[in-house]
């Protein structure tokens, strides 16, 4: 039995309304991050391996610990909170240009659901900066509560990063993992 957030998905796939932004970023992002020796590093390539969901596992798990800090952590912890916040927002950028590489090698249901993949890791960034910059000036409790908004726009992300890693397997990888 299909569930509503695989038809919300397999809708995503199909949404021809998402074609016009695809094919106005493709030339971008072929250019910036997808072609030549900086696609082949960003792809990873080089690794037998896509770099990109490593790469999500050190913003996403820092996401996580600074929300389990929040939480449970006490006044002691709130620096350290913020420390990982900062750390994610550092690998963010790297984060999402191996994920642009591999976007731009996607097919065309594939590229309508990272695009979307894309937009809401945006907002999740947005939201954890913004976490971020409430607590250096000192509000950690409206810092914590902007976390944990990112925190649910991240899972809607990582949704759609798991599905077209595992379902659409969207992703560099060495033929010789292939099988038959």
């Amino acid at each position: 039995m299909e569930t509503p957030l695989v038809r919300w998905t397999s809708a995503l796939e199909g949404a021809a309304a998402l074609d016009g932004v695809v094919r106005a970023l493709e030339p971008a992002v072929e250019t910036v991050f997808a072609s030549g020796a900086r696609g082949r590093l960003l792809r990873g390539e080089w690794l037998g391996h896509a770099v990109h969901p490593t790469l999500t596992d050190l913003v996403l798990g820092s996401w996580t610990s600074a929300t389990v800090l929040d939480l449970i952590g006490g006044p002691d912890s709130r620096r350290a909170a913020q420390r990982l916040l900062g750390v994610s927002l550092l690998a963010v950028g790297p984060t999402a240009w191996t994920g642009w590489a591999e976007w731009a090698a996607s097919g065309e249901g594939d590229k309508r659901v990272g695009l979307v993949h894309a937009a809401t890791n945006a907002v999740a960034i947005g939201v954890y900066a913004s976490s971020w910059l409430a607590r250096r000036r000192g509000d950690h409790a409206t810092g914590a509560r902007r976390a944990f908004v990112g925190a649910g726009v991240a899972t809607l992300g990582g949704y759609l990063g798991g599905h077209l890693a595992v379902a659409r397997k969207v992703g560099t990888h060495d033929p010789a993992y292939d099988v038959t």
